[in-house]
């Protein structure tokens, strides 16, 4: 099981009057990068979102939004400035005196004016408001778990498919292998029997040829590699059933598997490994990329 670090949620949940409406969106990141808007007056609670949030969703760049509403008659208080609203009148009588025209500026029109009114929110329980917060917050995460244990299966089943792959591609190399040798010898007699004569032929020591296909096949030797490949490609089928976070798991794997095809590339001596060792590193770098959303 593995959970990817894109997702999104939304929690809502009514309390009495008090209505909560949380949305929380992430990406990927390195780390757990958290960004939280919300009214004032949850400022208190900043610690315990951030700790849920962690504890929760581990790793990413994760946007929270909060929205409070209070309906109750104790929610909210309106107040008047009415210094300003003085001064707004006296300037429209002064405007009327000035103009000759009529001054029609009556309470309605005088409490749009900016400033006039001010809305404020009381003071809340901070305790059961912390409660009700965290629980819409955890139901917004609830959400996003959902999607991101989607969007992760997805991206584990794409990669097991890759894994596949590579496991054919070394299949071939290791098929290859022994072959290249033996082509290197084949290839080594003829040259010598094109450069010698009849006579000298007779006088030439085949142990030598031998040592030169020896010395060669502890070159190009591969067995190693393709063995660590093979474990590593084990070990990461096991890593992606696991149920715990996978993401930095597979990355220190990646780097472990690209290192032994690149040692594989520069060993190989032939052009249809080489082709091989081409597509695995393809697939090899196509597999980084999704594991770095992976948490």
């Amino acid at each position: 099981m593995a959970y990817s670090m894109t997702g999104f949620g939304r929690g809502e949940k009514v309390y009495d009057t008090r209505k909560y409406n949380i949305e929380i969106k992430s990406v990927n990141s390195r780390f757990c990068d958290i960004s939280i808007r919300m009214p004032r007056i949850f400022n208190y609670a900043d610690s315990d979102i951030r700790r849920v949030i962690t504890d929760r969703l581990l790793r990413g760049k994760i946007d929270v939004f909060i929205n409070y509403e209070d309906q109750g008659e104790a929610g909210q208080t309106v107040t008047v400035n009415s210094g300003l609203a003085k001064e707004y009148s006296e300037a429209a009588k002064a405007l009327s005196a000035i103009t000759g025209r009529t001054d029609d500026l009556g309470v309605a029109r005088l409490t749009q004016f900016q400033d006039v009114l001010s809305v404020t929110q009381n003071e809340i329980d901070e305790e059961a408001a912390s409660k009700e917060l965290l629980e819409t917050l955890n139901l917004a995460i609830n959400g996003m778990l959902q999607m991101r244990k989607r969007e992760g299966d997805n991206l584990v089943s794409t990669i097991l498919t890759k894994i596949t792959s590579l496991e054919t591609i070394r299949e071939e190399v290791v098929a290859r292998s022994p072959e290249v040798v033996e082509a290197y010898k084949q290839k080594l007699s003829a040259r010598i029997n094109d450069i010698l004569t009849s006579d000298q032929r007779e006088f030439y020591d085949d142990n030598r040829l031998a040592a030169e296909v020896a010395i060669f096949a502890d070159k190009c030797a591969i067995d190693e590699e393709m063995a660590r490949l093979k474990s590593h490609f084990s070990q990461a089928r096991k890593i992606l059933a696991e149920e715990e976070t996978v993401g930095k798991k597979m990355d220190f794997l990646v780097q472990e598997i690209n290192r032994e095809v690149n040692t594989t590339g520069s060993k190989a001596n032939d052009i249809e490994i080489t082709s091989r060792v081409l597509a695995m590193k393809n697939l090899v770098e196509e597999i980084r990329e999704q594991i770095q959303n992976l948490v």
